[in-house]
């Protein structure tokens, strides 16, 4: 039976949670555009012009998609047996979400952090394409592309490859790096005892192997040698590096960008 002290000792601690402040607004721009409201606005226009443009482009009775785009509708028509019509629910959803988990803190909607998300990943995805392929062709004596993807995507149109450059940043992301490298992280801290530092790093070196690996899978994969694997392997890692930093956002948009860089001849 306890005491009236520690009665009243337990009721102004519950008195004490109710009555503290909610967590502090972010302000400025690093702070807001790491949150969940603009991770999902900041990469709703990714899969806008994704969808579109793969409508537009594609031609003949079947679609060329991107691969991750693929496998996550496949597993919600597996589920709810209307996953290629349910993308957009869930989407919307996700959205939905992302804005009411950011209820409290309500990170103000500036228009120009928008337009230095896109920038600031711009300097990621160029930045990243010659850290990367610098490491690489040190490793391996010259720069390493992983030509044949390059070869079948240029014998494509420009539109679809611009769109299927788009929609790689944003699905690719969404399983490697949110999906898999999260799934991962919290699987590891719930079933042993590791920090959160070394949880993650776990998680991101597994993800940035199985994110090299299967793209040397199937009969549109590359064939495997160790330096496309490596080259690969050290973007997935870099890109483990914006997504834990900066948020889902500034990760999809430096992947989409830097595809698009690529198959454009911008890099």
């Amino acid at each position: 039976m306890p005491s009236p002290a520690d009665t009243v000792a337990r009721l102004s601690a519950e008195v004490d949670v109710l009555a503290s402040p909610p967590p502090p607004r972010p302000t400025g721009y690093l702070d807001a555009t790491r949150t969940a409201t603009y991770g999902f606005l900041a990469a709703l226009p990714l899969f806008v012009l994704y969808e579109v443009g793969v409508l537009l482009a594609n031609s003949g009775p079947g679609q060329i998609r991107v691969g991750a785009d693929v496998w996550l509708k496949t597993l919600l028509a597996t589920l709810g047996g209307v996953g290629w019509a349910a993308v957009g629910v869930v989407v919307l959803a996700v959205g939905g979400w992302a804005v009411w988990r950011d209820r409290e803190r309500r990170p103000p909607l500036v228009p120009r952090y928008f337009g230095l998300i896109v920038a600031e990943s711009l300097v990621y995805a160029v930045v990243l394409a010659f850290v990367v392929g610098g490491t690489v062709g040190a490793l391996f004596g010259g720069w390493v592309w992983p030509d044949l993807a390059l070869a079948q995507l240029r014998e494509l149109g420009l539109g679809l490859q611009l769109a299927l450059s788009i929609g790689a940043g944003l699905y690719e992301e969404l399983v490697f790096r949110v999906l898999l490298v999260g799934g991962l992280f919290w699987a590891i801290q719930r079933v042993t005892t590791t920090d959160r530092r070394r949880a993650y790093l776990i998680a991101a070196v597994v993800g940035a192997v199985v994110f090299s690996a299967v793209h040397h899978l199937g009969p549109l994969g590359d064939p495997f040698t160790l330096s496309v694997f490596t080259f690969r392997f050290l973007f997935g890692l870099a890109l483990n590096a914006v997504f834990l930093l900066r948020g889902f956002a500034l990760a999809a948009w430096t992947h989409a960008l830097y595809d698009v860089l690529v198959v454009t001849g911008g890099l």
